[in-house]
């Protein structure tokens, strides 16, 4: 994989995009995991860094006997608390490394929270339409993709009559402030209406990773045109007590400005 040298804002195309993401993925599977392995578990279901866990938000609803589809899975510890607590669930990502990771975590976990995983495209998913009850993603596919309304588009074609769809990524607001955990991430510098994506790029100007931009009114329409409902939108605050910091996210910022949006959506019956 070539090494970023640079970080800048520039137009980035889909097949762009999906190359750089899926190649950076591949190769930060194992130090991603073993970085961020303790705080997200094996076996547990947290929806972003200010540690909302489902356990207590019941966004997807009662998971026993539901048919669930993770998309952008990472390495699975949401679908393993889902499989855990009686739903029969899919991890898929399309990083191969991220699923063999997922894969070797399952060997350590107890049997009834192991689940399959699949190597797939969020843009295009190999499954049946109207065949799970919900579909769902912590992080995972919405940001690292150029056309999310794709996304939207597939996870409301498998998802049956009444099913549920509900995904969690940065909160755009964050996208006007420096990526800092700090003081300086509390000052505003792009405008939040710039959609140009983040890039990183070689010497060659290759993309290496990329995350896109879309205000919380393009995801409202992207909803909307996927066929699906808007239930809710969850902007956790950052709880007393939580003092470890992501990346970005932190106590100092987390109790300024909102770090995660969560789209409980619905697909209509």
């Amino acid at each position: 994989m070539s090494t970023p040298t640079e970080a800048t804002r520039r137009a980035a195309q889909p097949a762009e995009t999906a190359t750089a993401n899926r190649t950076w993925w591949d190769g930060e599977a194992g130090s991603y995991y073993v970085e961020h392995g303790s705080f997200l578990g094996d076996t547990d279901f947290v929806w972003g860094p200010e540690r909302l866990r489902e356990a207590q938000a019941r966004l997807l609803g009662d998971p026993h006997g539901q048919r669930v589809l993770e998309i952008g899975a990472g390495s699975g510890q949401c679908s393993r608390w889902l499989a855990a607590h009686g739903a029969t669930v899919v991890a898929s990502d399309l990083s191969a490394g991220m699923v063999a990771t997922g894969v070797a975590v399952n060997g350590a976990v107890d049997p009834a929270a192991r689940v399959p995983f699949l190597q797939c495209d969020g843009r295009s998913l190999p499954f049946a339409d109207a065949c799970f009850d919900t579909v769902f993603t912590a992080y995972g596919v919405v940001p690292f993709v150029a056309d999310s309304d794709v996304v939207l588009r597939e996870a409301a074609r498998v998802l049956r009559p009444g099913g549920r769809f509900v995904f969690s990524t940065t909160h755009p607001i964050r996208w006007a402030f420096a990526d800092d955990p700090g003081p300086a991430g509390l000052e505003a510098r792009h405008s939040y209406f710039d959609r140009t994506p983040y890039v990183e790029q070689d010497e060659q100007g290759r993309a290496t990773y990329v995350e896109h931009h879309r205000t919380l009114g393009d995801r409202v329409r992207e909803i909307t045109a996927a066929g699906l409902v808007l239930l809710d939108l969850v902007e956790p605050e950052w709880p007393a007590g939580h003092d470890e910091p992501w990346g970005g996210w932190s106590p100092l910022r987390g109790r300024v400005i909102p770090g995660t949006a969560i789209f409980v959506c619905r697909k209509p019956a």
